[in-house]
């Protein structure tokens, strides 16, 4: 009965979102927002955005998305939409709204510099650097100019990225200082990497590196022509691949010239796994993780399930900043919802992934398919079992380009002045390189 009394939108496409409300389905409305085509009239999004928030019991974004079906025509009331959805999570939302409150007061930084965050977020950061540049004769040289580069940076334009960042004084607000040093290192690290590799639009290991300062070892074998580009969707992980990383990791260490002499092993339980096979793979002594300790490699399998464990939050805040010689290898990253810390050597990227010993697919017994039990066995057998595993790398559907060793050292040798320096800020985005995301 409430929902019939509700004011409906009525665009065929919002109206699905709107039945999607009606059978209880917020996630399924959100769904529907997204594939929506634009424009839609923004009264009408905000009525179904309400709706959503509401009963997700998100009360500012409701009260803001209220606001804007009654009175859509002010920048007000379009940016506090914006700047809501930003906050919520659903930027792609707010972006037709602060488009149109920047339009209305073209003056304010406010507007601009949100729209670009909501850009940001979904990956559109062509849009963002074009949007600054076209704003250049009045916007501020920090935040603004800073943001130009950062988004022409993971636009891949490093023509337009140099030309502003020459132009860029020191910040005068001492806040500024790490993002000044992180963006120094991002451009002398892209200058390293384009005399050795391609930085186009199929370079992800280039990328990666310019990005953040990570090594990425090796790359999806499957669906890299149907646009993958060496990045996972769902895998589920083998003992051979996870070899097969731990091998790539002594050969980037033997190439980089680092020497260390421990394997710290994080608290989570396939962190603890895999640096158990570490230490043996790289003959280094296993140790319980200390945030002071240098010279060793600290293991995780996967830091996001690092992070969910009990001090998981304070562990990776402890490996945010750089302890000398400490090598921090994750191996299965995930890179739609990235670590909180970006790690200095990866395995392989994933959107979602399933350890060895986990709760792995397989066969039942009437020919279908079931979730088996985790290996609960204890973490030095497993261990073991991945020090004997075939590192022989998967055939895949043979589109990926041949990735030999050779080719990775070769990148970790031009690169190596350039690596293990500075924080480990997380890195949000793709960056150049795109994929299909499936969830």
């Amino acid at each position: 009965m409430f929902s019939r009394r509700l004011r409906r939108p009525k665009s065929p496409e919002l109206l699905t979102a709107w039945e999607r409300l009606d059978a209880g389905d917020v996630p399924g409305a959100l769904r529907r927002l997204r594939q929506a085509s634009e424009p839609q009239p923004l009264a009408e999004v905000a009525l179904v955005v309400a709706r959503a928030a509401e009963a997700a019991g998100f009360d500012d974004l409701h009260q803001a998305a209220t606001a804007l079906s009654a009175q859509p025509d002010t920048a007000q009331t379009l940016y506090a939409y914006g700047y809501a959805c930003v906050e919520r999570g659903v930027s792609h939302l707010a972006i037709p709204a602060l488009r149109e409150a920047l339009r209305r007061a073209p003056d304010s930084p406010a507007a601009l510099r949100e729209l670009v965050s909501a850009y940001e977020d979904e990956g559109r950061h062509r849009e963002a650097a074009d949007l600054l540049a076209a704003r250049e004769g009045g916007f501020a040289e920090w935040p603004d100019r800073y943001l130009l580069v950062f988004n022409a940076v993971l636009a891949g334009d490093l023509d337009l990225a140099r030309r502003h960042h020459a132009l860029l004084p020191a910040p005068q607000d001492a806040m500024w200082l790490p993002a000044r040093d992180r963006q120094n290192r991002v451009l002398e690290r892209a200058a390293v990497v384009e005399a050795v590799s391609a930085l186009d639009r199929a370079d992800l290991r280039g990328w990666q590196y310019v990005m953040g300062g990570t090594v990425l070892g090796t790359l999806s074998p499957y669906g890299f022509g149907a646009g993958m580009a060496g990045r996972f969707a769902y895998l589920q992980d083998t003992h051979d691949t996870c070899l097969q990383g731990l091998l790539r990791l002594r050969a980037v260490l033997d190439a980089a010239g680092t020497r260390p002499r421990s394997v710290s092993l994080l608290p989570d339980r396939g962190s603890r796994i895999l640096g158990l096979a570490a230490a043996e793979v790289l003959g280094l002594p296993p140790e319980p993780f200390d945030a002071a300790r240098e010279d060793t490699v600290v293991i995780a399998y996967d830091l996001n399930e690092t992070a969910a464990g009990d001090q998981g939050a304070e562990t990776l805040g402890r490996l945010f900043g750089r302890v000398p010689g400490q090598v921090l290898h994750e191996h299965a990253s995930c890179w739609t919802d990235p670590p909180a810390v970006t790690p200095d050597s990866v395995t392989l990227l994933h959107q979602s992934v399933v350890a060895p010993w986990g709760e792995v697919l397989r066969q039942s017994a009437d020919g279908g398919v079931e979730r088996g039990e985790p290996d609960e066995r204890p973490e030095a057998e497993i261990a073991a079992e991945i020090v004997a595993a075939d590192p022989t790398p998967d055939r895949g559907d043979g589109e990926t380009p041949a990735d030999p060793v050779e080719r990775l050292t070769d990148f970790v040798t031009a690169v190596r002045g350039t690596w293990l320096r500075g924080d480990r800020a997380r890195v949000k985005s793709s960056g150049p390189v795109s994929s299909p995301r499936f969830r």
